[in-house]
């Protein structure tokens, strides 16, 4: 079933999941048992599952994880991925781009899969879009709960022995290292960075949104990995002029 976004059921379930309002979501899907596995289509054709509707942005809506048991005991299927998006993701990449905790854990509780790919930019897991769009909580909520992770995601979480198991098994090149040392300058983790650098990670490096590691150190406040990056600067160019 498809709804447009202007569909008087669809807007019923809609508010009723946005406000938390469990009385009336219960009412809505014992008298259309069909709309638990609905989709609502916006104006753009993006079409979301109810799920969805409970991780979507800015998320923290009333009552998300509660919303989220209903709709799993009625039989919604966690793991469908919003169609026509900018990428295949399911609703725990929309909770971890909002940083939603509570939505986030009742997913996997209820059986999400916490590896489905989908993420927009990369296709990957909804740990790809936690640290993407540098969300923190969910990243490291999602580690905590068995999310795989890559290099530059590893580097971004601050998990120097993961980073340096991945380089023991000379599976990185030197662009992947550079890329997770981007990822960790602008997580303000310093000591994973000096050992990416150490490593041949490249320092200079102009990437993502046109900016620079120290670009983005300078982004996550922390003074130590700003001062560090500059003094490498330094002597680079001492040795240039050498």
């Amino acid at each position: 079933m498809v709804l447009s976004e202007h569909d008087v059921s669809a807007v019923a379930v809609t508010r009723a999941i946005r406000q938390g309002d469990m009385a009336s979501l219960e009412a809505l899907l014992d008298e259309q048992p069909a709309l638990v596995t609905a989709r609502i289509r916006d104006a753009l054709g993006v079409q979301r599952s109810l799920v969805h509707l409970a991780a979507d942005w800015p998320g923290h809506f009333p009552e998300g994880s509660s919303v989220v048991e209903l709709l799993a005991g009625r039989g919604a299927d966690l793991d469908a991925a919003v169609l026509n998006g900018n990428g295949d993701e399911t609703a725990l990449h929309w909770a971890a781009s909002s940083d939603d905790l509570a939505v986030l854990d009742a997913l996997l509780d209820h059986g999400a899969n916490i590896e489905a790919d989908g993420a927009v930019f990369t296709g990957g897991t909804a740990m790809s879009d936690a640290v993407i769009f540098a969300k923190w909580r969910a990243a490291h909520r999602l580690f905590e709960r068995g999310a795989t992770v890559t290099i530059w995601q590893a580097a971004a979480l601050g998990l120097l022995e993961r980073v340096r198991d991945q380089v023991a098994d000379a599976t990185e090149d030197t662009a992947s290292l550079t890329n997770a040392l981007w990822h960790a300058c602008r997580a303000g983790q310093l000591e994973v960075a000096r050992y990416l650098v150490e490593v041949g990670a490249d320092s200079s490096w102009r990437g993502h949104d046109g900016k620079t590691p120290l670009d983005v150190a300078r982004e996550s406040q922390n003074g130590e990995l700003e001062a560090w990056l500059v003094d490498i600067s330094a002597s680079e160019t001492d040795k240039e002029r050498d």
